[in-house]
């Protein structure tokens, strides 16, 4: 029978932590086992932008950690400090005060220096996100919402680098090999059956770490625990993540926690690949440039407050409002006014199919054809904005339209209001996309020590040599800031490779 110090399940940011802070940390032999094919390394976070939100004191706390800023740059950067109290702010507020703010805390807490952590000793390649979180404004780059940092080439920079560094820590990786039980001894974990080459494995170790992915690729758990429809949602990232992690772990009395009706769903492109993401494109199907113009149904109603919020605060909930939405579709549409301010990666020619016209009667016309029901009704909602927002632009003269900032620039006389960032779309060309719900990871999840990531029982107790990390924590709420999760992922999973280590030096 082979032995490890300590074994993770799942090869994506989290687990990458886990096992590489279990070797730092002493553990001798680690091994990472993944039920995906090797093409398919990285889980989620593959897919992601590689965006981390930290704690920080601003520019000068982090320019020596990232890789695109020269000193010439430097001084026409505007990067506000991101403190404590507006990481654990942002976390509370946006999941209506219910995720549990210990967990929050130690997050929040251990972000920073988490961070330092990554690019030092993982090795990270972290740059600032001038692409996705600054607008340039009157000669400077203005950072906003809170989140500076990404890594190098998003996603898939963020798992090459992870795996570089756990080859150079001689941590072993098996693929195509699902983890199927998890044994016990007295209690406590002894190891894990997976099956391997087609056949049953018994792997003994003191210490295992979850880090499955949550269950959003799973149609028929969508279904049972989001709602009738989320079973059509399309699949953002890796189809591996069915919720087979909380098989292994209710098998032992795991505590079952945080928002099980709740998931991370954003504007995605509704022709993207339905069943799981493109590794090539990954996270290019994000369309997030709502902020800077509307979004209408098929029935040409809007029925989001597209301004509400920086879109790092509200990307994450709107899929749902999409997903609810006749059809499960929508359109976002701008004039020429905002069209170059939108970002190249989502929005560029061969990204997305964009549909064009010279007024918004023919722009109405043109998006019959691809799925909307009420052109007339779709003119008449654009032309009660365009009143709107020259209705505030009269009574607030002074009012300048600034997308670095909550502008205030509004149409607060409509029922629905856009409530910052609100422009006439009364220029052009105009232009539309068609996006629909795009699900990245569900919240539901395990509950587990803040201090070690040790998974607790339903007895309220740790079960000795269990921990957990990423989607598998039950943290958030209902709605997420844009960041967390990766930075949720890398805290617990480094937690649980030191605990895993001391575990098994204890018992050595």
């Amino acid at each position: 029978m082979t032995s490890f110090d300590c074994i993770v399940v799942g090869s994506g940011n989290a687990g990458c932590c886990a096992a590489f802070s279990a070797a730092e940390a002493g553990c001798n032999k680690v091994l990472i086992v993944d039920v995906c094919p090797p093409e398919w390394v990285g889980g989620n976070g593959y897919f992601t932008a590689g965006a981390f939100r930290t704690v920080h004191e601003g520019l000068q706390d982090l320019l020596p950690i990232v890789n695109n800023v020269s000193a010439e740059q430097a001084g026409s950067i505007d990067m506000d400090p991101y403190t404590l109290h507006d990481f654990l702010g942002d976390i509370m507020r946006l999941g209506d005060g219910k995720p549990d703010p210990v967990l929050a805390h130690a997050v929040v807490n251990a972000s920073r220096d988490t961070i330092t952590w990554l690019a030092t000793e993982v090795g990270l390649p972290f740059m600032f996100s001038f692409h996705r979180q600054a607008y340039k404004v009157g000669g400077r780059q203005k950072f906003w919402g809170g989140m500076v940092l990404c890594t190098e080439d998003g996603g898939k920079g963020l798992i090459a680098a992870h795996h570089r560094a756990l080859a150079k820590a001689k941590v072993d990786v098996w693929f195509n090999c699902p983890a199927v039980e998890i044994t016990t001894e007295n209690g406590a974990v002894s190891g894990i059956i997976v099956q391997k080459d087609g056949e049953r494995l018994h792997l003994r170790s003191r210490a295992v770490v979850l880090a499955a992915g949550g269950f959003e690729a799973n149609p028929e758990l969508r279904e049972r625990h989001l709602g009738p429809g989320w079973e059509r949602a399309i699949l953002r990232g890796t189809p591996y993540n069915q919720g087979d992690g909380f098989k292994l772990a209710a098998a032992l009395g795991a505590r079952q926690t945080g928002d099980w009706a709740g998931c991370h769903s954003t504007c995605w492109d509704a022709d993207a690949p339905k069943d799981g993401g493109e590794r090539n494109l990954t996270n290019q199907f994000t369309k997030s440039g709502y902020p800077l113009g509307i979004m209408v149904n098929s029935a040409g109603k809007r029925f989001v407050d597209e301004g509400e919020d920086f879109r790092n605060y509200t990307y994450a909930k709107f899929g749902r409002a999409i997903q609810n939405q006749p059809r499960s579709y929508v359109f976002q549409v701008w004039d020429s006014k905002a069209i170059g301010l939108l970002r190249e990666e989502e929005y560029g020619d061969g990204i997305v199919k964009k549909i064009f016209g010279d007024s918004v009667e023919e722009l109405a016309e043109k998006l019959v054809a691809n799925g909307l029901e009420a052109k007339d009704e779709f003119v008449e909602t654009v032309k009660e904005f365009n009143e709107a927002v020259k209705s505030y632009q009269a009574e607030n003269q002074d009012s300048n339209w600034n997308p670095a900032v909550k502008d205030g620039m509004s149409t607060q006389k409509l029922p629905l209001p856009k409530s910052n960032w609100a422009l006439t779309i009364d220029q052009p060309p105009f232009m539309a996309v068609k996006v629909a719900c795009g699900i990245t990871f569900t919240f539901g999840g395990l509950s587990i020590d803040p201090e070690t990531a040790g998974v607790i029982s339903e007895q309220s107790k740790v079960i000795p040599g269990l921990f957990c990390t990423g989607e598998m924590v039950g943290l958030f709420h209902k709605n997420y800031p844009g960041g967390s999760g990766l930075m949720a992922g890398a805290v617990f999973g480094r937690k649980a490779g030191k605990a895993a280590a001391k575990l098994t030096s204890t018992n050595a």
